[in-house]
């Protein structure tokens, strides 16, 4: 225990320090690229529980971001101004701001619970359909609330609070924030990972059947797998919707969650740093093949060229960068010329 709050103090600091030095000497356009990678992994680290752990195949993330986004966003809103109306954007209280993300991920975690504990009786194909449902169901309601601005969605949401030090640049704050995100969940994941808890969601994955004659409740463990995932992705989606100020509906549609899934598969099912490295390139990539596609006048060339390097990735190293491997001191020695292999 005393090591995790350590951890999580030092994981502070160097948020606060990234921060400023971005703020002094990062262009924003780069700073903006890194804020998004930092909410994509959050919710590859997060649903690295479910695919990658437990084994089941769960396509409704966007379902959870999105309900965690509107929730975050509303709050926020009502504390902050008292009502949805004009004017200018304001900062969020660091209360406001915290307590916003609690709702929210609370919110995505029960909806969890909703959509896990139906979904025991689905595996493969027939949990990924489901879930896939879901997470266009929610997307369709919450198209369909005129309080929550139909398909335009709500707007103002107010910006991250300002830290000591960093001056009126929202850029740098919402830096420190998300990445403070980041840096808890890779370190709940790893210790979860590692757990008793862990090592019973890795024997569901293997053998169910194996892992219930062991004992495991396969049935719980699969919902509380569901309840870790939305949550983080809840909290995912309240970081976005104050990072961009405003959320819609269309902001999580299908791709969403494909994408997430993609960042899994990409950097290898069950591996946190695969997750981390997967959510980085599936991100990044566009962005930078993006000015090729302007130079050479080509509509969608991106991605074409995004998704043929995504099926070569499947052809030459289908169980993805890093398979179940975790980034570590020993894999560098087997990689390092006259390494022990």
């Amino acid at each position: 225990m005393a090591k995790t709050v350590g951890l999580l103090l030092a994981g502070l600091v160097a948020c606060y320090g990234l921060n400023w030095f971005l703020a002094e000497f990062i262009e924003v356009v780069y700073v903006d690229y890194l804020n998004l990678i930092g909410i994509a992994i959050v919710l590859a680290v997060g649903l690295n529980v479910i695919n990658g752990l437990t084994g089941q195949f769960s396509l409704g993330h966007a379902g959870f971001m999105a309900i965690g986004a509107f929730v975050a966003g509303l709050v926020s809103i009502q504390l902050t101004y008292g009502e949805m109306s004009s004017g200018p954007l304001e900062l969020a209280g660091l209360g406001t701001f915290l307590l916003s993300l609690l709702l929210a991920g609370l919110a995505a975690a029960v909806l969890g619970v909703v959509v896990g504990a139906p979904a025991l009786r689905l595996k493969g194909d027939y949990l990924a359909i489901a879930t896939l449902g879901f997470a266009e169901i929610t997307r369709i309601l919450l198209t369909a609330q005129d309080s929550l601005g139909g398909p335009t969605g709500i707007k103002r949401i107010p910006k991250m609070p300002l830290l000591p030090g960093t001056g009126a640049w929202d850029g740098g704050t919402s830096v420190f924030w998300i990445f403070l995100v980041v840096f808890t969940i890779v370190l709940f994941s790893a210790r979860l990972q590692r757990s008793t808890y862990g090592r019973a969601l890795i024997a569901i994955r293997e053998n169910e059947l194996a892992a219930e004659t062991m004992g495991v409740r396969a049935a719980r463990m699969k919902v509380m797998a569901f309840v870790y995932g939305a949550f983080f992705a809840g909290i995912a989606g309240g970081l976005y919707a104050h990072y961009q100020h405003s959320v819609r509906p269309d902001d999580f549609t299908s791709i969403r969650s494909i994408e997430v899934v993609v960042m899994l598969v990409l950097g290898g099912l069950g591996s946190i740093t695969g997750a981390v490295l997967g959510a980085v390139a599936v991100t990044l990539v566009p962005q930078l093949l993006r000015p090729l596609e302007e130079q050479l006048q080509v509509n969608g060339l991106s991605m074409v060229v995004y998704a043929l390097l995504l099926i070569l990735m499947m052809i030459f190293r289908p169980q993805g960068i890093f398979g179940q491997r975790e980034l570590s001191l020993k894999l560098f020695r087997r990689i390092l010329p006259g390494g022990r292999k």
